[in-house]
């Protein structure tokens, strides 16, 4: 069986607004209480999803993530096969690290590891 998707997110340039259309529109409670100021979306079937502010060079954009045991790894493995590293390995502190890569056509696709 392959990797499994994880997480998802929306990084809007206009979080407010944002919060509030998605959470009237799906009735999504977002819970940004949190040293990050991060939405965490709970949305009861299991896969979590987040919500946050595009700041400063950060476009727009919807991601999903997949859980893989090296980040590292599987960014050159995405490399060697026409994509482009978009976010190095950053730790998720408590939580794991990311990174994100863009695919053939420029879509931007997230990685996760949990700290295990």
């Amino acid at each position: 069986m392959g990797n499994p998707v994880v997480h998802w997110e929306i990084a809007a340039k206009d979080y407010p607004k944002a919060k509030e259309f998605y959470g009237k529109l799906f009735d999504w409670e977002i819970d940004d209480n949190n040293p990050m100021n991060y939405g965490m979306v709970k949305t009861g079937d299991g896969l979590c999803g987040g919500l946050f502010k595009a700041e400063g060079d950060t476009p727009n954009y919807v991601a999903f993530y997949v859980e893989v045991d090296d980040l590292q790894k599987y960014l050159d493995k995405a490399v060697e096969l026409g994509g482009a590293q978009v976010v190095p390995p950053t730790p998720i502190p408590g939580i794991g690290a990311f990174a994100m890569f863009s695919d053939l056509d420029g879509n931007v696709i997230g990685i996760f590891k949990g700290t295990k």
